[in-house]
């Protein structure tokens, strides 16, 4: 890849913190009592033969994460907390140091950290706007241009000339991404700080993202919101332990995260007849999520069917069995179940041997996000449980950015735990003629 298209280098970095080292903000009058005390503790442990304890202890937040970032790109960082994201943004923003490897920065960086970086916190909202376009290397002329944008994406027009020291959380946060989209970075950061901001500010900041995005800048974004990666990321970087554990296109790295965590998968297999769950007349093979085209698929395009599928052994004759899925989301909430009616089967015994059974979901139905199925086998008369699972298998589905889905062009939140795409039509109408509505 070409130096020139990239915008982000990042080779072998690491960042090591010493945990219970001396606190760097203590006042003059405790480090100078410290220092004459100091000599004395060490007489005494030398005196009893004792070694000095090293009540420090070292930890890596990164080791050895190594990536580029091309311009243009939107790059979603994912992981459960104390991964280390925050620490890589900060190496990034060059607000803190790392102990190895390095970082190749092309461009103009524009952050959102955390709640309280880079605003003084006695000016107003205006005088920080011209203070952080300056830190940006921006010219007066420059920023009274995007001064009333800032203003109004924010708005604070109320607080502008209000110390930022009396701004709330939601008024802090709104103000400083609008400062760190609009002075126009090369590279913008922007860390899971977002949430703190309610659900209109959200949906402004990711169409700012993707505005940003599409005028040829670079985004790197860390959150906990799975489906907002899917929709604004084209990829996305997984960090756990400090590592780059994944790295590759945003539904199949966010769906192995997210399955990973809930320690479920998109098939499991039971080679071993004799030890394959299910009782004397019915013993489970295999359940899988699978696609229209026959493969094994964790994340689902919210258009497109989705198939649960089922292969059991049949070891009794006589058993009118029914398989049944049952549909969960992350809430636990219990979305609806299916059984199988189907007009071969129903009320008729089940042949010996090996069977298939596979339900289908039809596309723009589901909702996005990560759905967990429960599967059961079992005889409808009399009823008996042959085999439940909870959780079995579990993916993940993928709302779409092209405007085709229930979403449209919608980028906030939809409520609901399905998304129908239902028959809309509107057509004018003339009050004058007949059948018309007159108000």
């Amino acid at each position: 890849m070409a130096a020139a298209d990239i915008a982000v280098r990042v080779r072998n970095l690491g960042k090591q913190y010493r945990i219970g080292a001396s606190r760097s903000n203590e006042m003059l009058r405790e480090v100078l009592a410290d220092s004459f005390r100091k000599p004395v503790r060490q007489l005494k442990r030398l005196a009893l033969g004792a070694s000095a304890p090293d009540r420090t202890r070292r930890i890596w937040a990164l080791r050895d994460v190594s990536f580029d970032v091309e311009r243009g790109q939107i790059v979603g960082i994912i992981g459960p907390n104390g991964a280390g994201k925050s620490t890589l943004l900060k190496i990034l923003s060059r607000i803190t140091e790392p102990t190895a490897g390095r970082v190749e920065i092309h461009g103009r960086v524009g952050s959102l950290l955390e709640v309280g970086t880079g605003f003084h916190p006695e000016l107003t909202g205006r005088e920080n706007i011209y203070l952080s376009g300056t830190f940006l290397g921006m010219r007066k002329a420059e920023i009274d241009a995007k001064l009333d944008a800032i203003i109004a994406f924010s708005e604070i027009e109320q607080f502008a000339e209000t110390p930022v020291k009396h701004y709330s959380s939601g008024m802090y946060v709104r103000l400083a991404f609008a400062v760190a989209a609009h002075l126009e970075p090369e590279i913008l950061i922007v860390d899971e700080v977002l949430a703190v901001g309610d659900a209109a500010f959200q949906r402004k900041c990711l169409s700012k993202m993707e505005d940003v995005r599409q005028h040829g800048r670079t985004v790197l974004f860390v959150s906990h919101n799975m489906s907002a990666i899917t929709r604004l990321c084209q990829r996305a970087i997984l960090i756990s332990g400090g590592t780059v554990q994944q790295d590759g296109p945003a539904a199949q790295v966010t769906s192995s995260y997210l399955l990973n965590s809930l320690r479920t998968t998109a098939e499991r297999v039971w080679p071993d007849p004799a030890t394959a769950p299910g009782d004397d007349v019915v013993r489970i093979r295999r359940i899988r999520v699978r696609s229209a085209e026959g493969g094994t698929i964790e994340s689902a395009d919210i258009r497109r069917p989705v198939g649960i599928e089922m292969v059991y052994d049949v070891l009794k004759p006589g058993y009118s069995l029914a398989p049944r899925y049952e549909f969960f989301n992350e809430s636990g909430l219990c979305i609806f179940s299916t059984h199988g009616i189907d007009s071969d089967w129903r009320t008729r015994p089940r042949s010996m041997g090996r069977l298939v059974s596979t339900a289908w979901v039809p596309g723009n139905f589901l909702a996005e996000g990560t759905l967990l199925v429960a599967v059961r086998v079992f005889s409808p008369d009399p009823v008996k449980t042959h085999f439940y699972g909870r959780d079995l298998i579990a993916f993940q589905v993928v709302d779409s950015l092209d405007g085709d889905s229930a979403r449209g062009d919608w980028e906030g939140a939809i409520p609901g735990v399905v998304r129908p795409r239902l028959e809309w039509t509107t057509t004018p109408i003339d009050p004058e003629t007949e059948g018309g509505l007159s108000l």
